[in-house]
């Protein structure tokens, strides 16, 4: 998994690619907590993105809880088979889907 991070004002934009699972989730959230201070705007890119496993699931419901407190929270870019998983799993009703 890669992670490509912009930051423009108080926007940022995160393109992850690869595979978001109990391996690579623990970096993916490191990353994201220590980039939200001061973002009023998250858009995190799912173009590249293969697979995602509950450990991944868990990392986007953390980053949804703050984002409500500090601004919004969308995912661009949601590929067929990775918004199956999230409408199986209900995330489709909690996360903003572009």
């Amino acid at each position: 998994m890669t992670i490509q991070k912009k930051l423009d004002g108080n926007k940022l934009t995160v393109a992850v690619e690869g595979r978001i699972d109990t391996t690579t989730a623990p970096d993916f959230e490191k990353e994201l907590k220590a980039s939200l201070e001061g973002v009023s705007d998250l858009v995190i890119d799912f173009t590249a993105v293969e697979y995602i496993s509950s450990a991944g699931l868990r990392v986007l419901l953390s980053a949804q809880k703050i984002m409500t407190r500090q601004g919004s929270m969308k995912l661009v870019g949601v590929n067929s088979d990775i918004m199956e998983i999230f409408e199986v799993t209900g995330f489709s009703d909690i996360l903003t889907i572009e």
